[in-house]
């Protein structure tokens, strides 16, 4: 019993220690991919190292759904293939250990494991995933850093368009300028040119301060003197020179926070309690909607015509009530009054059709709100489940192929992991669509992949040489000589 002890805490300390070093590979190469998609949020505004630290800190945590199921499935197959190449699972097998209590203390640490990561899922991932969203939006709202080009316009400054020749870059002086403003409108823009200037930002840091040296500047007044006199005038523009002349811009180089309650009605800030909660409440509503118009419907009109009560009906004697023969009533209409008939039904129909088509819009936003809860709702729990199929994938497949490192392990996780991506991908898309339902589409990739965990777990259990070539070439054989046996004995007949 003390021998089985040590064993499992071998076998632990080898398993943590891989799965620690591919988790951390793991969310640097996704943490890379997702600053990658939204470097333009980031680069060219001056963003501050404090920002861009919470930046990062908010991307690690939403990584880490797709970085755990890849590190398991990574760690398991290099830890068992390490213990395969090393004959340390021969080894236990021989002392009469199965495969099945090798793989227990890992399987237990990774039940634990799955649970933490619905946990985290369920309640860390929701606030990260909130102030990572409202630190993005802000970014992109702030203003880009004041960097001038030179023999290009710039239109960093809001309502300008500057052109600057040549730039001192000690000094900050630019030669040759030519400012465009239009903050007052295209058709009273404004035209600077200037043969030297200096941009500067105030000490709040909310407006620009343009100093300019001997220039002139061309203002169109044609509009503003139509506007004011109802007159056309002569003069079209208004013509200044200057020595020196200075124009204050705004231009708020600060970070604008976002607040967090933008996101609180989003999925992606919310737990399962939350999600199961709006889930509902947006069913009744949109159920209550839906009885709503259908009743309107029913009630109102019915292609035009008024529907009256049952009871109003029951109420004429039958022998009073007199059928219509509306084909021939129409027959006997002229042509002029059929066809102002036709377009008055043709109307209608298309105002009942309209009606119809905006009461669907209506009910469809309520469905797209439901689909991505309960598509986030199921999301929390295939990011556990996972977790534990990797693992009956990667441990089997060490055993069975027998190759430790960084060589073939690393090429069986990443096709592994690219098949579940496409799965997974695949079902969410499906569910997003509404062609399939939510959770067919989000459990997609585990009922995929768990008949792959079982298949690999009972072959290894039962010492297959499932990769080995041998083994593939004498099957081949055998059923070549099958097949010439039975053919063999057809040409006797």
């Amino acid at each position: 019993m003390c021998s089985i002890k040590k064993l499992d805490v071998y076998l632990l300390k080898n398993f943590l220690g891989l799965f620690a070093a591919t988790f951390f590979i793991c969310i640097f190469i996704l943490l890379m991919q997702f600053v990658w998609l939204h470097v333009k949020d980031l680069v060219g505004k001056g963003v501050e190292v404090p920002v861009l630290a919470e930046f990062f800190v908010y991307a690690v945590a939403s990584v880490i759904p797709l970085a755990l199921p890849l590190a398991i499935l990574l760690a398991s197959l290099i830890s068992f293939g390490n213990l395969g190449e090393k004959f340390e699972l021969t080894a236990m097998k021989a002392a009469g250990i199965s495969l099945f209590r090798i793989m227990q203390p890992l399987a237990i640490a990774l039940v634990f494991l799955s649970v933490g990561a619905f946990f985290f899922s369920n309640n860390v991932l929701p606030k990260s995933q909130a102030k990572l969203w409202a630190l993005i939006f802000s970014l992109r709202q702030k203003s880009p850093e004041l960097d001038i080009p030179v023999g290009e316009f710039y239109d960093g400054i809001s309502g300008c368009n500057v052109y600057v020749r040549h730039k001192n870059t000690r000094t900050g002086m630019l030669y040759d300028l030519m400012i465009y403003d239009f903050s007052e409108g295209f058709q009273n823009a404004t035209v600077i040119v200037a043969d030297s200037g200096k941009i500067q930002i105030t000490k709040d840091k909310k407006h620009l301060m343009l100093t300019l040296y001997d220039g002139e500047s061309f203002e169109n007044i044609k509009q503003s003197q139509q506007r004011a006199t109802g007159t056309q005038k002569n003069i079209p523009y208004r013509r200044e020179s200057f020595n020196r002349k200075q124009l204050l811009k705004d231009f708020d180089s600060e970070l604008s926070r976002y607040d967090e309650s933008i996101l609180q009605d989003q999925h992606v800030s919310k737990n399962v309690k939350g999600l199961v909660h709006s889930i509902d409440s947006v069913n009744q509503m949109a159920h209550e909607k839906s009885r709503m118009q259908s009743d309107k419907l029913l009630r109102d009109r019915y292609f035009g015509r008024e529907l009256k009560p049952e009871r109003e009906l029951i109420a004429v004697p039958k022998a009073d009530r007199k059928d219509f023969d509306v084909d021939s009533i129409y027959a006997k209409m002229t042509f002029d009054r059929k066809k102002r008939v036709g377009t008055i039904m043709e109307e209608r129909v298309r105002a009942q059709r309209d009606q119809i088509e905006y009461n669907t819009l209506l009910l469809d936003e309520h469905q797209r709100y439901i689909r991505k809860h309960e598509i986030e709702l199921h999301r929390k729990f295939t990011l556990a489940f996972a977790c534990l199929i990797f693992f009956f994938i990667g441990a089997p497949l060490g055993a069975i192929i027998r190759k430790g490192g960084l060589g073939a392990p690393v090429v069986i996780s990443v096709v592994m992991f690219i098949i579940y991506y496409i799965i997974d991908n695949t079902g969410y898309k499906m569910a997003r669509e509404a062609i399939w339902p939510c959770w067919a589409g989000m459990w997609l990739s585990s009922f995929a992949l768990l008949p792959i965990g079982i298949f690999l777990t009972y072959k290894a259990a039962t010492d297959s040489g499932l990769f080995n070539p041998e083994v593939w070439v004498k099957a081949f054989n055998n059923a070549v000589i099958k097949v010439q046996d039975l053919w063999t004995k057809l040409k006797k007949r």
